[in-house]
């Protein structure tokens, strides 16, 4: 009852409620507790609180008839539909409109304007007696004064459309008569400005519900206030925005200024930061400041932009600026016109500078303007590698568009949810900043865009759901934090117990999970509002080839993702060969897209060491000093795993202290003894439902017990394998095995692994 109270007070103290949904939620948590009075009261509170902020809201229309429904006693309730019913006959008097009689008239169309105020009456009268009743019902439970004075007005209406029927059909019979027309023709007039005069009063009802149904036009600086973020923006185009009228009032004047300013445009941002919404803006502000006939944006791209002919490609952009004359052209990922490595086929190129002609030419110079949209980088390098075209977009005109908060996001979030008539909870605020949180791991983000999907996507879960002892109002209303949060798998393969079941390992198994231990701490501290411990796993991986690096990197990532550090938890595998280009320039740009791969998980480089090189034609160097720079740059997103032999990785990190400074985990993966590579094969085999026969396990452990196994467990996995396939071939050459015979086909005996050993050191002699 408390914070009913509350609720109450700052209705009637402001005239709304900050955030109705709490008030929704307060009924479906309390729903069994609640009385149906109570609970149209809230539902009442409610929605007077919208429709206070908006007199058409929807939400607030629902709610109030619910609490009526509820609570037929709920005055509030009853009062608000009275007054939608009233709304709804705004224009019924409308109908009673009369043709002037005028006594110059010939007695035919003196007949025949009689004859139309006697339809015209009887057909309101016809419908009059229906609406009153309709009106008297939702009256009872009105104490509205201005309900009830509409209501006598109604009356009135009635008694004097009566009143005039009566005296048409006198004049009407009075024209073919002997009788003098005079008298009936001052009657109907008196009767006429009586209905007049009512009809005059209604209107005047009406006036305020009608002045808000003709919203103002909004204009482009006004809409522009109304966009959510984005403050260095708008106070840079609103700085251009007044420039523009400032110049526009000095040539009104008669000045003249001969360096125009450019109404050409770059957008840089990520994706749903905005860029399409500005470019519509700009091309508004245009057009109302008079710079623009028109303020229509063509948007267009490469796929239309590039022909695959010769020729083809001049003709498709002078169509397309053609079309833009006037206007404003957008071209989305600009930089896509102009490919890397592209060859003499792809007309890019082409494109580009045909376009730098045609908006210097004289047929279409200063005729439209340009906003190129994209990623700042690429962006960035595709204005340096076309210098005509970058001076046509002077700095001054390139505006970045940044990420939105998580905290923007929400507010979009609750605009999107709005104007599909929902409302987020402040749980459902809560959930969705989590998953945006998630979410967030390069430029890729959606930013608004995946706000979008996440809403679209809570509500096709809320729609979805089987609820059948939720309040419909509330379902069809709120949207709550469990409509936002992820199904929550069942994972029957934990990380640490993939760990527990790798082969040998102990003490590294040991160490990794004295890793994951600190990450989870360091999470719930930093959850908790504590002071956290930085957090360092970029790790070193040491160890001969097949002891298990790469399974143990893809399980380190799954772990770190499960205590919460990263976001994706999956693992990229890199060598030199994905991060070292062979020509001036292009190492750094590998180097950072396989990152980005990475971002959120574990970038793995196997044999790291290769990268070291002392030739002077080499640059696995730029690859080494960019990789300092990323790992420097995205910190806390990104986990690094340097893998190969000991004495070459520390040489390695010898070579660049910055690298060797942010690797403090190291991690040695010892050979496997025959016991464990014994116990490699039987799992392998077990894999594919294979077993080795005892005879077979005695023989693997006798030859290998005093010899030299290179390979570890890939060389396990290789026996099983040759194993495998020998059986095969023995099994063939019987004339008693058929797939019945499951025992045979799934043993591997002592000849099978004979032959598999004996093929294996062959193979390594050769």
């Amino acid at each position: 009852m408390q914070q009913q109270t509350i609720w109450k007070s700052e209705l009637e103290q402001k005239g709304y409620i900050n955030d109705e949904a709490e008030i929704l939620a307060y009924i479906m948590e309390h729903d069994r507790e609640l009385e149906t009075k109570e609970i149209s009261q809230l539902l009442a509170m409610a929605g007077k609180s919208r429709l206070h902020k908006d007199k058409k809201d929807r939400l607030g229309i629902v709610w109030m008839k619910r609490a009526a429904e509820l609570d037929p006693s709920n005055l509030e309730a009853q009062g608000f539909l009275s007054k939608t019913t009233w709304r709804t006959a705004a224009p019924f008097l409308d109908s009673l409109d009369f043709p002037p009689i005028r006594e110059t008239d010939n007695r035919t169309t003196k007949k025949k304007i009689a004859e139309e105020y006697i339809i015209i009456c009887r057909n309101f009268l016809e419908q009059a007696d229906d609406q009153l009743d309709q009106l008297d019902h939702s009256l009872q439970g009105a104490l509205d004064p201005i309900q009830a004075k509409l209501y006598n007005l109604m009356l009135d209406a009635i008694k004097s459309a009566s009143e005039l029927l009566k005296a048409a059909e006198e004049y009407e019979q009075s024209i073919t008569g002997v009788f003098h027309t005079a008298a009936y023709i001052d009657e109907l007039s008196i009767r006429l400005e009586q209905v007049k005069a009512i009809k005059k009063e209604w209107a005047t009802q009406f006036t305020e519900s009608t002045e808000a149904e003709n919203e103002a036009t909004v204009n482009a600086i006004d809409e522009l206030n109304q966009m959510i973020g984005l403050e260095t923006v708008k106070d840079r185009v609103k700085d251009y925005y007044q420039y523009l009228k400032f110049q526009k009032k000095r040539k009104d004047l008669g000045f003249q200024m001969k360096d125009e300013l450019s109404l050409n445009f770059v957008l840089t941002g990520n994706p749903g930061t905005g860029k399409t919404t500005l470019s519509r803006l700009l091309a508004r502000i245009f057009h109302e400041l008079g710079f623009l006939p028109r303020e229509e944006v063509i948007e267009t791209n490469r796929s239309q932009l590039v022909g695959s002919f010769v020729g083809q490609t001049e003709e498709n952009v002078r169509s397309i600026v053609s079309n833009a004359i006037g206007g404003v052209l957008f071209i989305d990922e600009a930089y896509s016109l102009k490919r890397e490595g592209q060859t003499g086929n792809d007309y890019g190129q082409a494109a580009i500078d045909t376009l730098v002609s045609l908006m210097t030419g004289e047929e279409f110079g200063g005729k439209f303007a340009v906003i190129l949209a994209g990623y700042p980088e690429e962006m960035r390098s595709f204005l340096d590698a076309n210098p005509g075209l970058r001076s046509r977009f002077p700095q001054s005109n390139q505006i970045f568009l940044r990420d939105y908060t998580n905290k923007e996001l929400v507010t979009i979030a609750g605009k999107i949810a709005e104007d599909n008539d929902y409302l987020l909870t402040r749980g459902a605020k809560i959930a969705l900043e989590e998953r945006l949180e998630r979410e967030r791991v390069d430029e890729t983000f959606g930013n608004a865009r995946t706000v979008h999907n996440l809403v679209l996507e809570a509500i096709f879960r809320k729609g979805a759901a089987r609820e059948d002892n939720m309040l419909d109002i509330l379902r069809f209303s709120i949207l709550d934090g469990n409509d936002f949060k992820l199904p929550v798998k069942e994972n029957r393969n934990r990380p640490l117990e993939k760990l527990d079941r790798l082969i040998g390992l102990h003490s590294l198994k040991a160490e990794m999970k004295t890793q994951a231990a600190f990450v989870k701490l360091q999470q719930m501290r930093r959850d908790s509002g504590l002071p956290s411990v930085p957090i360092q796993l970029h790790s070193v991986f040491t160890g001969n080839p097949g002891t298990g690096k790469t399974t143990v990197a893809k399980i380190y990532a799954e772990l770190l993702k499960e205590n919460g550090f990263l976001k994706r938890g999956h693992l990229v595998i890199a060598s030199r060969a994905d991060l070292v280009a062979s020509y001036v320039g292009q190492t750094a740009e590998k180097t950072r897209k396989k990152v980005r791969d990475a971002l959120g998980g574990v970038l793995f480089i196997d044999e790291a060491y290769s990268l070291l090189s002392t030739s002077s034609g080499d640059f696995g160097k730029e690859a080494i000093d960019t990789l300092v720079d990323e790992m420097t740059r995205h910190n806390e997103n990104l986990v690094i795993v340097l893998a190969g032999y000991p004495k070459q990785m520390e040489a390695l990190l010898e070579f660049n202290p910055g690298l060797r400074s942010r690797f403090k985990k190291f991690f040695h993966f010892p050979d496997y003894n025959t016991e464990e590579l014994l116990e490699i094969m039987i799992n392998y085999a077990e894999t594919y439902q294979y077993r080795l026969s005892k005879d077979a396990q005695g023989y693997i452990l006798e030859s290998l017990k005093d010899s030299l196994v290179s390979g570890n467990g890939r060389f396990a996995a290789n026996l099983i394998e040759e194993a495998v396939q020998a059986q095969s071939l023995r099994l063939s050459l019987m004339d008693d095995i058929d797939s019945a015979d499951a025992e045979k086909l799934s043993q591997l005996g002592l000849a099978d692994v004979q032959k598999a050993l004996e093929k294996i050191r062959k193979g390594e002699k050769e």
